[in-house]
């Protein structure tokens, strides 16, 4: 599937991407985005086929952006716990600045319902997955990182940590004194951020 779009195109993956995550995607219908995009529903049917197809192209939209990030963090000129930090840095302001899009994917899409083609998906994933890997294996070699780290539970880790912080919102929010949304996402972005850093941090070197 293709991952390259226009503007107009890009527009309705923005459009239906907030229906999908404020009315679910079984609430959202192909009228519904057309109306809010502005444009006639044979021209969402034109470019994206089903409802269906249009949730894979959100998604795999999303993920190629990662991965291009991804791709330029392995060439930059810094050691391997720097672009550690620099991953996470950037994994957890992307699923924050994009919790629609997360939202639909740990939710909606997780459900055996749904008939959606999981192929593209999985293989962008495995390709960010790989970006991961050189990273860690260029730490080992270098003498930095342990050779018994698991890589592919290192992401888990990341977005585990993030989406149990944000599901508990309320609770995070009240003792944390965290009492506007930028108080919030403040948070996040700096203090949880670095717990999440110093975490992987004692999962990958040989620092007691």
């Amino acid at each position: 599937m293709k991952t390259d779009f226009n503007e107009k195109q890009i527009q309705i993956l923005q459009v239906a991407e907030t229906l999908f995550a404020e009315k679910g995607f079984d609430g959202t219908s192909i009228r519904d985005i057309a109306k809010e995009a502005n444009i006639n529903i044979a021209m969402v049917s034109y470019y994206f086929g089903s409802k269906e197809q249009l949730l894979e192209s959100i998604i795999l939209n999303r993920v190629a952006a990662i991965k291009i990030q991804l791709d330029i963090l392995t060439l930059e000129d810094l050691d391997p716990l720097q672009k550690m930090h620099k991953l996470i840095e950037m994994y957890i302001d992307k699923i924050n600045s994009n919790r629609c899009i997360y939202k639909i994917i740990h939710f909606e899409f997780s459900s055996s319902q749904r008939v959606i083609n999981l192929q593209a998906f999985t293989d962008l994933k495995k390709e960010n997955l790989k970006s991961l890997e050189s990273i860690i294996q260029d730490g080992q070699e270098k003498g930095v990182f342990r050779k018994d780290v698991v890589v592919p539970l290192l992401t888990t880790t990341i977005l585990g940590t993030y989406f149990h912080f944000h599901l508990n919102r309320f609770f995070y929010q009240n003792l944390l004194n965290l009492n506007t949304e930028e108080e919030y996402n403040t948070y996040i972005k700096t203090t949880l951020t670095m717990h999440i850093q110093q975490t992987i941090k004692a999962l990958l070197t040989y620092e007691s």
